[in-house]
C-alpha cells in the first residue's frame, strides 16, 4: 500500500473541508490524516491531507481534487523533496516513582512536559510520523491514557511557492 500525501491550495470558503472530505467518503477512499489551516495569502487555506492505496486509487483521489472549483494547486509531497510535521498530545499516568523515567525518555526524543499533575505527564512532541511512533513505543511500560495527533503538515524544500 503506498501513501500519498498532498497539500492543497484553497479558497477559504465555507463548506470547502466538507466538499474535500466528501470526495473521499463518496467513493470509498480513506483519509489517512488531515489538517487545514489559513495561509499567508488572503482568503487561502492549506488542507495537508494523507491518503493511503494502490497508485490507482491515489492517482484518481488527485485527480478528483483537481476538479473542485475551490481548489486553487495541488502539490505532491514526496518524502525525499518535503519536509513534514505533526505535533501531539500524550498524557501518562506517572507516580513519583515513575516521573524521572518518563522525563529521561521525553528529553531523549526532544519533547516537552506541558503539564504536571498528581498523577500524571502531558508531554508535547513535535516531529514527523516516525518520531512520534518511536516516542510512543518506548512509552508503551507506561500507561497512556490519552493522545491527541494534529495530523501531518507539509511543505516542499526549496523555492517551490505558489504565485496567486
Amino acid at each position: 500500500m503506498n501513501r500519498l500525501v498532498l497539500s492543497l491550495l484553497v479558497e477559504n470558503n465555507p463548506g470547502v473541508l466538507n466538499r474535500v472530505a466528501g470526495l473521499f467518503s463518496r467513493r470509498g477512499y480513506n483519509i489517512d490524516s488531515l489538517s487545514v489551516g489559513k495561509t499567508n495569502i488572503e482568503g487561502m487555506s492549506r488542507i495537508t491531507v494523507v491518503a493511503l492505496g494502490d497508485e490507482q486509487i491515489l492517482t484518481q483521489i488527485e485527480k478528483q481534487l483537481g476538479k473542485l472549483v475551490e481548489v486553487v494547486e495541488i502539490q505532491q509531497l514526496d518524502p525525499d523533496n518535503s519536509v513534514y510535521r505533526e505535533l501531539v498530545l500524550i498524557k501518562v499516568d506517572a507516580d513519583e516513582s515513575q516521573r524521572s523515567q518518563i522525563v529521561s525518555i521525553v528529553d531523549i526524543f526532544r519533547a516537552r512536559i506541558i503539564d504536571v499533575a498528581p498523577t500524571s505527564l502531558i508531554i508535547e512532541v513535535t516531529g514527523n510520523t516516525r518520531k512520534v511512533d518511536q516516542l510512543l513505543t518506548m512509552l508503551n511500560g507506561f500507561n497512556v491514557t490519552e493522545i491527541v495527533r494534529t495530523g501531518l503538515s507539509g511543505m516542499r524544500r526549496g523555492l517551490s511557492h505558489v504565485d496567486i
